[in-house]
């Protein structure tokens, strides 16, 4: 058992998301979106260092060295699964850690909306999961999966840095790939993957324009893609794949996109009104031919109007569910102006509260 492994169970215990471990402070834990500090005193970068590289193997050690981070999986029996990345900085070096629970929630459990569970029954098209690091997105995605590995019969491939939450294979197949042992990057493991009979494929971040490229392309031969990025709703995670591409190439990307974008799930983590945990909140927009067009000819201001106006279909604004969760008293009026788009919506409730 390593030493750090108890710094683990302590985040668990906790109720916390992430350990910060940094020469030059004491250990931090983010518990319900807020940094704490552990009462102990400051790691030296030699103390630092002997807890850390204790946790690696020889291969991960060199890579380290080598690239100056490090990005992997490490797991606790009985704790948790935990997403690690160690960096150098001033001081020394560090390493931060984030829980990845090892019972899969479901859909309902998360608390997101359940029209959700459309994407899960489309056979072609490409589906972005957004949101701010530390947003959830992985979470959802993953009960997303564990929905169609429950009901349906299909060949799974996730493509990720490092891999997260480890599915067991129910009704479906899954393949689980992970960049730096299994495949050099996102982009040749894309490749590869449309002639590995897939179904569905996940894309663990979509960091580039080579896999951005590859991932429209599946969608449009024929498979389900589920990809993240780090945008906070619908509109925007358009304007920036097309931002992506040369100016000479946005057109064809728009045209693209028009044909295969099937939706856009954007998540936010919201501090509830008693501080002891967090709910979510979403911007849900679902594919079309009307959207096609607006995507086509450049219209994306026209985005918000589309959603509005598709609310019967399950669609919602990211202002209508934080204000939902703000009516139904579970998120305090400061934490809703704070998370807000449109700010002068919520203007006058923080007014009132104080």
């Amino acid at each position: 058992m390593a030493r750090i492994d108890s710094f683990f169970q302590a985040l668990k215990e906790r109720g916390g998301s992430d350990l910060h471990i940094l020469a030059g402070q004491p250990p931090k834990l983010r518990i319900h979106g807020k940094l704490e500090s552990v009462e102990m005193s400051e790691f030296s970068n030699a103390e630092c260092k002997e807890l850390l590289f204790e946790m690696l193997t020889e291969k991960q050690r060199k890579r380290f060295e080598s690239n100056m981070d490090l990005d992997f999986a490490y797991s606790v029996p009985g704790v948790a699964r935990f997403r690690c990345n160690f960096m150098k900085h001033q001081h020394g070096i560090g390493g931060v850690f984030r829980i990845i629970p090892t019972r899969i929630k479901a859909l309902e459990e998360l608390g997101v909306p359940l029209s959700m569970k459309r994407f899960a029954h489309m056979r072609n098209g490409l589906v972005l999961v957004t949101g701010p690091t530390g947003s959830g997105k992985s979470t959802t995605l993953a009960a997303l999966i564990d929905y169609v590995n429950t009901t349906q019969a299909r060949h799974i491939i996730t493509i990720e840095d490092p891999i997260e939450f480890v599915h067991e294979n129910k009704n479906s197949i899954l393949t689980q790939r992970e960049v730096g042992d299994d495949s050099k990057t996102f982009a040749s493991a894309l490749k590869a993957a449309a002639r590995e009979d897939p179904d569905i494929i996940l894309v663990g971040e979509m960091r580039d324009l080579e896999t951005i490229a590859l991932a429209i392309t599946c969608a449009e031969m024929g498979q389900i893609v589920f990809g993240t990025l780090h945008t906070n709703n619908a509109a925007k995670t358009i304007d920036r794949i097309i931002d992506v591409f040369p100016e000479e190439q946005q057109a064809q990307i728009r045209t693209m996109l028009a044909t295969s974008l099937q939706g856009v799930v954007s998540q936010l983590l919201m501090r509830t009104v008693d501080g002891k945990g967090r709910c979510p909140v979403n911007e849900i927009m679902f594919g079309s031919p009307a959207l096609g067009n607006m995507i086509r000819k450049g219209d994306i201001h026209k985005i918000h109007g589309y959603i509005e106006s598709g609310r019967g279909r399950g669609m919602q604004l990211m202002d209508d569910s934080i204000m939902q969760r703000l009516k139904d008293n579970m998120v305090t009026p400061n934490e809703a102006y704070m998370k807000a788009i449109d700010k002068k919506r919520f203007e006058s409730l923080v007014g009132k509260a104080r």
